[in-house]
This record gives C-alpha cells, structure tokens and sequence, in this order.
C-alpha cells in the first residue's frame, strides 16, 4: 500500500510540474531539443488537407455577420455565461452555426510573420502562441437547417464545412452519450463540438515546450463558444470526460499524430 502511495504522490508532482512554467534548469540540453523550424524543416501546413473530390458546403461569410443577428452585448455574454445542459428540439440556422465556427476558430487574415521567420501566419478569432493554432474543428451535426446529419470538418481558410460521412440520425444520441460515458445531454444536441489537436503544427516551433501551451489555448477555443452561445440564444457545456480511443475512432483520426482534445455539446436552450 505505501508503494502504491508513493507512485500516486509522485504522478501528482509530475503533474503539477507540467503545469507550471518552463524549468530550463531540469531539461535535457537545448540542442538536444531544438524546433523543426531551427533546422530549417519547412513549415506544417495551417489547416489539414483534404482530397479533391471532397464534398464543400459553404458556410455564412462573417462579412455578413451583423449585430441585428447577434444583439447580445458581450457585457451580458459574459455576466450570463454558464455551462448549459438542457437543449430544446429547435435546429440551428445555418448562419447560427456558421457564427460559432467564426467565433472559436475563424481566421481574420492570412499574412506573414516577420518576428518568427514565419512564410506565412493565420490570424484567427483566439490567441495562439506564435499564430500555431494547432486545432482542427469536427462537428457531429443533429439539427442544423440545410445540412444532412453527419460528421463534418470546418475549413476556416476557406469559410467552408467537408463533409466526412453521414451518421444515422436515430443513433447519434445514443453514440454520443457512450463516447462521454454517459453523459446524455451530450446526446440532444444540436450540434457536437469536437476539437482535435495536431501537435506537430507548435511542436515545429517550441519543440518540448510546446504542450503546456497547446492546452491553455484549447480553453480559449472553447470560452468564446460559451460566448458566442450566448448570442444565439443557445448554450454549451465543455466536456472533458471522453473515451478517447473511441471519439478517435469515431472521427476516423489517427490518434498519435491529431486526437480529440476537448469536446462540447451546443443546442438551443430550452425553456
């Protein structure tokens, strides 16, 4: 038993260590660990490909995003902001939804980043360190008018959602609710927020001390979900708790080199 307490104290330690800021003075030498991008290894790609022939549906550009759709002040976003779980029938608009993407990680500009010897730096809605954004957004989509329920992907640099495969609208809820281990509500969504990371996107820059980071950013992405719900009269509640082989799987990625990092139902409240 006090083996088993000491290996429990000392995986509570390693843990917090990671936590906190970068101790250069307990890591391996920094040529052992230099970036990618010291040495001169091209840049990974800001958005994941995709095939040719993959079906696109056109999102609502946020040039004709106004305040008549979205009248919410962020004044009372943020006072009225709290993790919701209860979601009404009523479908998202197209419009609605494509807000929401704009919102957690919509790109403003595509430029070039002088300070890091960048080629190229999108700027999106959320911060990142050195303009990584190492993040890929999926949806499972319930009820979202003019869209067909399946799985979809946002492509932010085009303002567009791929179509991955379409799901049984009869056993989404069900699957969802597994993958969350019980979680129903994640079930009666409108729309599954699923976000995966591809480390390799700040790995290329800040090598080993690239982690910390990617997880502080993961709470920005979905803070300003939690904001832009507010706008619409929808609400969201971020979930942590996941079945990571299987929501992996269920999102046909890899799991070594992109894997789910975060997840959060969205719906339309009830009243």
């Amino acid at each position: 038993m006090k083996n088993r307490k000491d290996y429990i104290i000392k995986l509570f330690k390693k843990n917090r260590t990671f936590i906190k800021g970068f101790d250069y003075e307990t890591m391996p030498p920094h040529e052992d660990w230099e970036s990618d991008q010291q040495k001169g290894v091209d840049e990974p790609p800001s958005q994941k490909p995709y095939t040719a022939d993959a079906k696109l549906i056109n999102l609502i550009p946020k040039t004709e995003f106004s305040t008549q759709d979205f009248p919410v002040t962020l004044l009372d976003a943020i006072s009225n902001r709290q993790s919701r779980r209860n979601y009404s029938d009523v479908s998202l608009t197209l419009k609605e939804l494509s807000f929401l993407l704009y919102a957690t990680q919509g790109v403003k500009n595509v430029g070039i980043d002088e300070r890091h010897g960048q080629k190229k730096a999108v700027k999106r809605t959320v911060p990142s360190g050195g303009s990584r954004h190492p993040f890929e957004t999926y949806l499972v989509v319930q009820r979202v008018h003019d869209l067909v329920p399946g799985i979809y992907r946002y492509l932010a640099l085009e303002e567009k959602l791929l179509f991955v495969k379409p799901l049984d609208k009869n056993n989404i809820p069900e699957s969802l609710s597994e993958l969350t281990y019980s979680q129903s509500f994640c079930g009666k969504s409108a729309v599954f927020f699923i976000w995966t990371v591809i480390p390799y996107r700040t790995e290329w820059r800040y090598s080993l001390i690239s982690h910390k980071g990617i997880l502080i950013e993961a709470g920005h992405v979905c803070q300003n979900l939690y904001l832009a719900c507010e706008a619409i009269d929808a609400g969201t509640c971020a979930v942590a708790a996941y079945d990571q082989n299987g929501i992996d799987e269920f999102i046909e990625v890899d799991g070594e080199d992109e894997f789910v990092v975060y997840v959060a139902p969205v719906g339309k409240r009830k009243k």
